[in-house]
C-alpha cells in the first residue's frame, strides 16, 4: 500500500474509532493561488457527524461539511491533486505524509490523549469588528472582511486582542481604570490600535504612546488616530533605545522589535516598573555565532536550521530568565500558529507584589551561559547581569 493510501486508512480508521482530533492539509499546488491550507475536525450537525473542512484562502475561508462516509476519499483527492503535505493527529498516534505523488508517511507518538467534543461551536465574536481604524489601515474593507492579502493581518490582530484580554484580566491590570501605556517598534501601528481599542471599550481611560523609527509610519499612524478619534493614543518617531517616558509607565509592548532591540524594551519596562510587559521578539542574531557547541549536543547544533532555533530557543529563556531575576513572573508561549506568521513567540511578565530571592536565579543564568559559551547578551548587559 502506497503511503498516501495508507495515510487516507489511517485516517478512515480513526473517524470510525471517534479517534479523530485535527487533520491539516497545506503546500497546495493546486491552480488557485489564493488557497493556503485546509483544516479538518470532527462536528455534529442535525443531519449527522460530518468531517468539517476549513479551506482558508488569502481573502476568505470557505467551510465544506462532508459525511463520514466519504470523508476519508475526499481527503485522498485533496492530497492526490491539491496538497503536498499531510498531518493527522488521533488519539493513538500522529502520521505526517509529505508528496508529491504516492509521498512518504512518518509515524509519530500521539500528542493528543482525547478527541475534542464533535458539538459544533456557534461563531466565535470576534475581539475587533468593523473598527474604522482597521478600514484606514487599509486591513479590513468597510463590512469587517479582510482585504485582498490581510486575512492572516486580520487574525493577527484578532488572536492578540484575545491573548491581551486574557493577560489582563487574569494579572495585576485586572482592576486598572487608568493606565499609562507604550507600544514600542509599533511598526504601521494595527497591533497598537488594537490594544487601545480594547482597553477602551472595557471602560479603560489608556494613554497610549507608539514609538516608532520611521518617519511616515508616524504621520500615517498620527493622522488614523485623529480621523477615528482615538483620543489618547499618538505616535512618536525614535528609537526604543532612546525612548524615555514622561511619567509611570503601567503596560509596555514590544512586538517584533528587531533583534536586541527586544532587548531594549524588555529593560526600559523592567527599569520604568511596568505592570505588565509584553513582548513578541524576532530576528534573534546576537546569541547564535557565539554559541561553542557543547560536545554532547554537537550532533544537533552542526544542522544550521537547528542551531538556528537552539539560538532563539536559549534567547528566549534568558531573557525569560532576567525578568525572572528582576522581579517579575514570566512565561513563553505561542503567540500564533506557524502557519500564518513565523514571529510566533510571545514573552508576557506580570510585576510580582514582592520581590523573590534573585540569588538561585543569577546561579541558573551564569550556568546556562556559561555552558553555551556565551559572553554577552544585550539584556543582561543593560541590567548588569554581565
Amino acid at each position: 500500500m502506497s503511503a498516501r493510501l495508507l495515510m487516507i486508512d489511517k485516517l478512515r480508521l480513526a473517524l470510525q474509532d471517534g479517534a479523530l482530533v485535527k487533520l491539516t492539509l497545506s503546500e497546495p499546488s493546486g491552480e488557485d493561488e489564493t488557497l493556503k491550507n485546509v483544516y479538518g475536525r470532527v462536528v455534529s450537525l442535525r443531519g449527522g457527524s460530518c468531517l468539517q473542512l476549513v479551506y482558508h484562502h488569502a481573502t476568505k475561508d470557505v467551510t465544506k461539511n462532508v459525511p463520514l462516509a466519504e470523508a476519508a476519499d475526499a481527503v485522498g483527492e485533496l492530497l492526490n491533486q491539491t496538497f503536498q503535505r499531510g498531518y493527522l493527529f488521533t488519539t493513538s498516534g500522529d502520521w505526517q505524509w509529505r508528496g508529491p505523488g504516492e509521498g512518504t508517511l512518518k509515524a509519530q507518538r500521539a500528542r493528543f490523549t482525547a478527541a475534542p467534543s464533535p458539538v459544533h461551536d456557534r461563531p466565535k465574536q470576534k475581539a475587533v469588528t468593523n473598527a474604522p481604524w482597521l478600514t484606514a489601515l487599509g486591513v479590513a474593507a468597510p463590512d469587517g472582511t479582510a482585504r485582498p492579502g490581510m486575512a492572516d493581518k486580520l487574525r493577527q490582530i484578532e488572536r492578540y486582542v484575545e491573548i491581551l484580554g486574557h493577560l489582563v484580566k487574569s494579572g495585576p491590570l485586572a482592576e486598572a481604570k487608568n493606565l499609562t501605556a507604550a507600544d514600542l517598534g509599533a511598526g504601521k501601528g494595527y497591533l497598537t490600535f488594537a490594544a487601545y481599542e480594547y482597553f477602551r471599550r472595557h471602560g479603560v481611560d489608556i494613554q497610549m504612546t507608539g514609538i516608532e523609527s520611521r518617519a511616515e509610519l508616524v504621520e500615517t499612524t498620527n493622522r488614523v488616530a485623529r480621523e477615528c478619534a482615538c483620543d489618547g493614543l499618538h505616535f512618536v518617531r525614535g528609537e526604543i533605545a532612546e525612548f524615555h517616558p514622561a511619567g509611570s509607565l503601567d503596560l509596555l509592548i514590544a512586538l517584533h522589535a528587531c533583534d536586541t532591540a527586544t532587548d531594549d524594551a524588555l529593560a526600559l519596562g523592567i527599569r520604568e516598573g511596568a505592570r505588565l510587559i509584553i513582548a513578541a521578539p524576532c530576528c534573534h542574531r546576537e546569541i547564535r555565532p557565539q554559541i561553542a557547541s557543547p560536545a554532547i549536543l554537537s550532533p544537533v547544533l552542526r544542522h544550521g536550521i537547528l542551531l538556528e532555533r537552539e539560538a532563539e530557543a536559549l534567547t528566549d529563556a534568558i531573557r525569560a530568565l532576567l525578568l525572572e531575576i528582576h522581579g517579575y513572573s514570566a512565561r513563553v508561549f505561542e503567540f500564533i500558529s506557524h502557519e500564518h506568521t513565523g514571529k510566533n513567540l510571545m514573552i508576557a511578565a506580570e510585576k510580582l507584589p514582592s520581590p523573590r530571592d534573585p540569588a538561585p536565579l543569577r546561579a541558573q543564568l551564569r550556568e546556562l551561559l556559561a555552558f553555551y559559551g556565551i559572553r554577552t547578551q544585550r539584556l543582561a548587559h543593560l541590567l548588569g547581569e554581565l
